[in-house]
């Protein structure tokens, strides 16, 4: 049955026209209540929000236009699911959630900053190549082969400088306190 054929036969009180109505476009109206009401959504509110936009459908039957029957049920769909929405109070985050969401705590940031600056100032000191190649590899993301082709190193070279690289890093940041021993 078409969209027309089934607003007349609405228009004219036809209870099984409504079941057909029912039938064709609960899985639209459902997923965009869904949509609509986000991670709040359960299938109950769904439910309820689909059940009552069908039944604004029969209250206002009459008033229906030829075409658009399917546009005006989510119309009606998605205006509940919001009115849902701004009627439920607002969900308090537990404390850990609020802590996460406000980021690190301005001990943890001082931390990660005197972290920063130390490697900045480690990597600076290493011999040429290996500090532009730990710069261009690790913070530019530069293809080793790339690297390795313009400081005329081979890749398997470049791997092993990288590697002591690494481990002289490594040391600088035990020495001073700023990484544990046993970080590989």
């Amino acid at each position: 049955m078409n969209e027309q054929k089934l607003i007349h036969k609405l228009k004219q009180g036809d209870r099984l026209a409504l079941d057909r109505a029912m039938d064709t476009y609960t899985p639209y109206l459902a997923a965009v209540v869904w949509r609509a009401l986000g991670p709040a959504a359960s299938a109950e509110d769904v439910e309820e929000i689909v059940s009552d936009a069908f039944l604004a459908l029969w209250s206002h039957r009459d008033s229906l236009r030829p075409d658009g029957l399917k546009s005006w049920l989510a119309v009606v769909a998605r205006n509940r699911a919001i009115d849902r929405l701004r009627a439920a109070p607002p969900t308090p985050l537990p404390l850990d959630e609020v802590r996460e969401a406000d980021g690190p705590t301005p001990a943890e940031e001082l931390e990660r900053r005197l972290f920063a600056d130390a490697l900045r100032r480690a990597v600076e000191a290493l011999p040429p190549p290996d500090g532009q190649l730990v710069l261009r590899y690790y913070y530019e993301e530069e293809k080793l082969k790339d690297i390795a082709r313009d400081l005329d190193l081979s890749v398997p070279a470049a791997k092993s400088r990288l590697l002591r690289a690494r481990r002289r890093l490594k040391e600088v940041l035990v020495k001073g306190g700023l990484a544990d021993d046993a970080v590989g």
